[in-house]
Order: C-alpha cells, then structure tokens, then sequence
C-alpha cells in the first residue's frame, strides 16, 4: 500500500502529541509517512528535528522541522500528499487561509480531533481549558486545585507542553520546587505556569511524550489536573472538563480554534472577570452558551486583584508588564497589571515600542496591537530575550514597574526600577465550585 506523505504544521506542543499518538502510536500510524513539520509562534523551534528517539523506529534520522512560510515549498518537494493542521488559538480566517494553502499546492488537509488524541488515564481526570489564551485558566487551576487538597487528594497538574529546548532531555519533565524550574532552564512562558502550583504544593508535569508523562505522574497522586494551554482541547480523556470564557473577548469562544471545541464540550463553563467586564458582556457570552451549549453548569466570577505595594503605582509613571502569551497571540489589551495601574490613577507609559531592544521590539513588529497599548509583554524565550527585556524596562524613564505577570519577574531578571506585583485569583460570585468538584469525586473516587 502506497504510503501517505504527511507534513504536520505546528507550534511545538499540539503537533508532536498528534504525531505521538496517531502517527507513532495509532492503529493506522503505517499509512502515513511524515515527511516534516512546520513551525509557527515560537521563535527558534524551526530549522531543528523532532529527534529520532522520539520519532521511533519508522523515523530513525528524525523528522525536520521547517519554517511554516515554506509550506508551499515542502508540498512540491516532498510529494506531500495531506497537510495536518495541530496548534491553536487560531482565529477561523487563519486556520481557512492555511486549508487554501495546502489545498492550492495540491494537499488535502486536516484537523485532527479528540478521538484519536485523547490517552486514557487509570486515575479520575479534571481538565480546565478556555476558549482564549488569557480568559484566567491559571487562576482557576488554582482554586481548583486547592478544593481537591482540602478534600485530601494529592494533586498532579500536568501542563500543555512548551518543548522548546532539547526535546529528548523534555521527554518528561517533572517540577516540585523553584529549584527544578532553574535546574531546567525553563522559559519565561513556563515559569508563568509552573510557578503558581508549586508554591501551591502541587506537582507539576510537563514534556513532549505525554504517554510517559501520565503513567509518571499516575504513580504519585489521587487526581489528574490537566493545565491545558493555548486554548487547546485535553490530551487526556476527561471526567469533568472546565473552561473559562472572558467577557472582554466576546464572540472568541465562537470564532477561535480549537476554543469553539472547548466551549461546545465543557460540563462547567466558567464566566471570568465579571468586576473588569464591559456592559452588556456577559448576558451576551449568556446568549451563546444558551444556543451553543445548555446543559453546562455556569458560574459567574471575579478575578480579584491585590497589589503588593500600591504606593509604588499610586499618580506615578509606571511601565505595565503583562503575561507575553496572553497580550501577542491572545490579543489581550486590558491585562491586571493595566487594570490595577488604572484603579490607582498611575500614568501609564502607553508606548514602549519606542523604547523596546531587539527581539521585543520585533515582538512588536509581529503583534501590532500592542503599539500604543501600554502594554510590556514579558517574553522570555531564552536568556537573549529576558536581557531584551531586561534592557527594555531599563530605559523606560518609569517611576515603577507594574508586574502583571503570574510569576515573579523580579527572580528571573534584573529590574534596577521599583516594582509592584500584580496578582489575581478567581472568586465566584454566581455558582460555586466546590459542589461540582464533590460530585465528581463521588463519582470517581
């Protein structure tokens, strides 16, 4: 049987787990042979290999990873035969323009779904994902996770992946302390979503084999966390899935890939930020959770935000940092770092484009709302972009720092300026979680 030539485009995370278990793994993996991936998102992830100690045995020279702009390119060269589409946070206009792409140089195309992908654990799973990057997800894996602890249950969280290092030394990774985090030089990105559970107690799991990663963490706990990241759909079969919606981006949840997959699968949707929500917001996200999907439980909440030294802020000059992932490709304008600079009337520096160095100033280059948004996003790719960073808050000519980020920015680089963190946690206010989490533990404990 001749052999479909296949080519992945991805982001380093989605695409080596669809490769891991439909391609490597899957009951059909010898119809195919993938020829390559493609890179988008992250910088440096293309021009490498997904290593053939991953791959397998079909694969022992590796598999390349190209740039996503010679997609074209690679369908002629490679006689590529169907083209897999597998990252998110991806509005509908972009995932259509990549389907014209591929259909154009003579490829089918394809979106690969939960079936297929999702592992099954031997322990009770409990995911939370969003419709968006930035809806709130880490702050209600928190609260989440701090139901289960007070119910007794040793909790793992594992995180959508962030492999952008040495992929085989990623295979799995495991995090219990800040020391791990450094010993593994991780990124900016991923201390943002490690640091709040380990301070919390929580183990955390990450990688690129998400099969080892389960039976691991399977090994130490009562209940899977699933993190999920990017807006994407779990990697693991769930028993109660969580998403968040944000009332400021109305109308993603119904506009975004794979968001519009979340929001139509979740058991309990969650409406964030209703004390920052613009009028009439949240009766619209109402409107559609109505059409789209009715029998979910929904709950209304806040995400509360406390300053820890509000007389840095208060009627001075700050420069506003904000989570990177959620401000570029989440395309959030109004982060808690801006909102809490807003509430104590600071003068917030509105455009550090002009002062930005290097990768960040190409940061805004790429994601053009962030000019005149007052918005630093805090990328930290590798040790060059935090110095760019580093060297960007330096010249700002701010009084203070407002650090919106989840993590202690303070700890990673060097900031010569005062700096006030911002941080923020979910607290309902129509609904309650705890009730939903008993059930679920009733039912699979």
């Amino acid at each position: 049987m001749q052999k479909i030539n296949t080519l992945i485009m991805g982001a380093a995370g989605r695409d080596f787990h669809n490769f891991n278990t439909v391609f490597r793994d899957g009951s059909n993996a010898d119809m195919y042979d993938v020829k390559a991936f493609t890179a988008e998102q992250i910088p440096g992830i293309d021009d490498k290999k997904y290593p053939a100690e991953l791959a397998g045995e079909r694969y022992p020279e590796g598999i390349p990873i190209h740039p996503v702009k010679d997609l074209e390119t690679l369908i002629k060269n490679l006689d590529i035969d169907l083209v897999v589409l597998a990252y998110s946070d991806l509005p509908y206009n972009y995932v259509m323009t990549q389907s014209a792409r591929a259909n154009a140089a003579g490829a089918d195309f394809m979106l690969i779904g939960p079936k297929q992908t999702m592992l099954k654990s031997k322990k009770p799973v409990l995911s939370i994902c969003a419709v968006r990057t930035g809806c709130g997800k880490s702050q209600t894996t928190r609260r989440v996770s701090q139901i289960l602890k007070s119910k007794g249950k040793k909790v793992a969280a594992i995180r959508h992946p962030m492999p952008y290092g040495d992929l085989v030394k990623m295979t799995w990774q495991r995090f219990a302390s800040i020391e791990d985090m450094k010993k593994q030089n991780c990124t900016i990105e991923e201390m943002e979503e490690y640091e709040h559970h380990i301070k919390a107690g929580n183990i955390v799991y990450a990688g690129v084999d998400y099969k080892q990663i389960l039976e691991r963490a399977e090994q130490e706990v009562d209940i899977v966390l699933w993190d999920g990241g990017n807006n994407d759909f779990p990697f693991y079969k769930s028993d109660l899935e969580i998403v968040i919606l944000d009332p400021h981006r109305v109308g993603h949840e119904l506009s975004y890939y794979p968001g519009q997959v979340n929001f139509i699968r979740a058991d309990v949707l969650i409406i964030n930020k209703a004390d920052s929500a613009p009028p009439g917001s949240i009766d619209k996200l109402k409107e559609h959770i109505k059409k789209w999907n009715p029998t979910a439980k929904l709950i209304i909440a806040d995400s509360e935000i406390t300053v820890d030294n509000e007389d840095l802020i208060k009627g001075k000059k700050v420069l506003v940092v904000e989570d990177g992932p959620t401000v570029t490709h989440g395309e959030v304008k109004t982060g808690a770092g801006t909102i809490a600079a807003q509430r104590l009337g600071a003068q917030i520096i509105q455009h550090p484009e002009e002062f930005a160095v290097d990768s960040i100033k190409a940061t805004y280059e790429k994601y053009s709302h962030l000019k005149g948004s007052g918005i630093l996003p805090a990328m930290g790719y590798g040790e060059e972009q935090m110095k760019d960073l580093e060297e960007t808050i330096a010249r700002s000519g701010a009084d203070a720092v407002v650090i919106g980020t989840p993590i202690d920015l303070t700890r990673i680089i060097n900031i010569k300026i005062p700096a006030a963190r911002v941080t923020y946690s979910l607290k309902e206010i129509d609904g309650n979680l705890e009730p939903i989490i008993d059930e679920f533990l009733a039912k699979h404990s």
